[in-house]
This record gives structure tokens, C-alpha cells and sequence, in this order.
């Protein structure tokens, strides 16, 4: 995935192959899901929320609670607060992407960071240095208590990563918000028990059954505006372990490396200690969809430096609380 598709080879595939041949028919039913699971959310718990970071899967997600509940246009309102735990080293392209979007369609933003947390000794750093993502479950877990939240939407898909495609629609969290693999609840013909202990709540993951290109299919298909950082954009990077790593005041260079100047977007985004663009001349959705159809890799996999500890790591964050 990191090796770009020649523009010329580009835009001959989105002609001929993308225009002909890719149908995009499957994403009624998809979408029919996503807003049944979305109501579903809203008709059994007292007090959910919608994670909502500014990235394209929580972007997908917004566009489905649109048409499930309306807009201030249409005289609806998405019945839920949205949620963001901010690191403090997230893409301004994307805060403000986020606010922007929540305030277009007037819904009730909560933020909350993890910045705060380490004020308040919650959340200690082993080095300044260290990357905040995987402190941001404490956040989360300290917002569920503040709220009382009893169910949180996600934009999780089991294609990205092996813990991810253990979890069920309706993911239950213990009283401590941990999450036990093999104690799941079975989801037979679309029932969800949604029953919970005092203290307990669950993770709903509305597009589980989507993929990646699904996903940027269904962004093209409804014309859904994305921060710029998804497509080709030029920036500093540099090689470490086969990802290429934004150069950048919290990545900097190490003794000896020379940053190089590439054509990049990125497939997911999150905090910028941890994720990597991809190498890429792709400039809009469709030509997108044509990259995705030829990529081996998923893209937490080409992306995420934290996924690459062990092949473990995320099932091990997943189990004390992360998303």
C-alpha cells in the first residue's frame, strides 16, 4: 500500500475499471443496518453517547445518525451527545473538522482530555516523550463515570485488526469497563441483549460489518466532505520499520535521518505519535476506492506504530478499557 499507483494508470483505472465494472449496491443494506443499530441505541439505554472523533469511519457513522434521526434542517436532532477524548496530539485538521461538523448539525459535543487526566495523576507518563494514545482509556473510562454513560458508539470494523473482529455489535463492558473476549453475549437473527449490572455498559459498533472500502465507497456515494488529511497532500517524512512517520515537533528526527518530502495521505488518523501516512497521489474517493482494491494490507496495519508491539496489543488495550 505504501507504493502509489502512477496518476496516469490512476485515472485510466477510475475510468474504465471503477465507472464499469465496482458496484456500490451492497451499501443500502449496510446503511439499513448501521441506522437500525443506531435507533436500536437510542430506544434501549438511558444515557449513550456517540464517539466522534473528526475521522471518516465516525464522519460515515454521523452521515447514518443524519438520515436515522434527522437534522436541524428537517426539524430532527441526533438524540445523543457526541464524545471526543482528545490526547492533546491530535491533527488540527481534524479537531477542527470535528467541531465544525457538530456544530453544522447542532449536536451536543463533549470533549474530554487526556491532558487533564494527567493533572489530576489519573494518567502518568513513563517519559514526556511517550505517546498518549494508549492513556486515552483512562479518559474515556473517567468520562463513562462523569456522565454515567451506558452505551458508547464506535466506529470500530472487525476488518482492521484481529481483536476488533472478536468483538459482537453489542459489546459488553464489565464494571471496571473491561472487556472479556470469551464471555460475549450471542446476537442471533439482528437480537441484542442489551441487559446491564449497575456500573456496566456496552460498546456498540454500528459498522462492524463494513470494510475500508465499503467505507470510502459509501463517502463517495453520499458525498461526505472529509479533513484534507485523507487525501494526496505533500509532507515531510521519514522510513522507520516500513512506515513512513510524519515529521513533525512531536516526531522528530532521530540522530542520522534525513527527511524526504513525498507525495501522502493517510488511511486513519489519530494522534500524530502513532500514526503514519501512506505513499499517495490519490486526490478524491474514487480514486481512493481504486488504491484500497489493491492494497494487502489493512490499514491499522500500514498506519498504527502502536499496533506494531506485539500481535497482541490490541486485544491487550481492548481488555483495560480502550476502544
Amino acid at each position: 500500500m505504501n507504493a502509489r499507483i502512477a496518476p496516469e494508470l490512476l485515472q485510466s483505472m477510475s475510468h474504465h475499471h471503477h465507472a464499469d465494472h465496482l458496484s456500490n449496491a451492497h451499501l443500502d443494506a449496510l446503511e439499513e443496518e448501521t441506522i437500525f443499530i443506531l435507533r436500536e441505541v437510542a430506544a434501549a439505554f438511558e444515557r449513550p453517547t456517540l464517539l466522534f472523533s473528526g475521522g471518516k469511519d465516525s464522519l460515515v457513522m454521523l452521515k447514518c445518525a443524519e438520515k436515522a434521526f434527522g437534522t436541524p434542517a428537517t426539524g430532527g436532532k441526533i438524540p445523543y451527545p457526541l464524545l471526543m477524548i482528545d490526547t492533546g496530539h491530535n491533527f488540527h485538521e481534524v479537531t477542527d473538522f470535528r467541531d465544525f461538523r457538530a456544530k453544522e448539525l447542532g449536536a451536543d459535543l463533549i470533549v474530554r482530555s487526556v491532558e487533564d487526566s494527567m493533572a489530576r495523576g489519573t494518567v502518568r507518563l513513563a517519559h514526556p516523550g511517550e505517546s498518549r494514545n494508549v492513556h486515552q482509556s483512562v479518559t474515556l473510562l473517567e468520562a463513562i463515570e462523569e456522565f454515567r454513560f451506558d452505551a458508547l458508539i464506535g466506529g470500530a470494523r472487525r476488518d482492521e485488526e484481529k481483536a476488533r473482529a472478536k468483538e459482537r455489535i453489542f459489546s459488553h463492558r464489565d464494571s471496571f469497563g473491561q472487556w472479556q473476549p470469551k464471555d460475549q453475549r450471542p446476537e442471533l437473527w439482528t437480537l441484542f441483549n442489551t441487559k446491564l449490572q449497575p456500573g456496566e455498559h456496552f460498546r456498540v459498533f454500528p459498522i462492524s460489518n463494513w470494510t475500508e472500502l465499503d467505507v470510502w465507497q459509501y463517502i463517495e456515494r453520499e458525498q461526505i466532505a472529509l479533513p484534507s488529511l485523507y487525501y494526496t497532500h505533500q509532507r515531510e517524512v521519514v522510513e522507520r520499520k516500513g512506515l513512513l512517520v510524519p515529521v513533525t515537533e512531536l516526531t522528530p528526527l532521530k540522530p542520522g535521518e534525513v527527511a524526504e518530502l513525498r507525495d501522502v495521505r493517510f488511511r486513519t488518523v489519530g494522534d500524530i505519535t502513532c500514526t503514519c501516512p501512506v505513499e499517495s497521489l490519490a486526490a478524491t474517493p474514487g480514486q481512493i476506492v481504486l488504491e484500497t482494491l489493491a492494497a494487502d494490507v489493512s490499514e491499522r496495519g500500514a498506519t498504527r506504530m502502536d499496533d506494531k508491539t506485539s500481535e497482541a496489543s490490541m486485544e491487550k488495550r481492548k481488555k483495560d478499557g480502550y476502544f
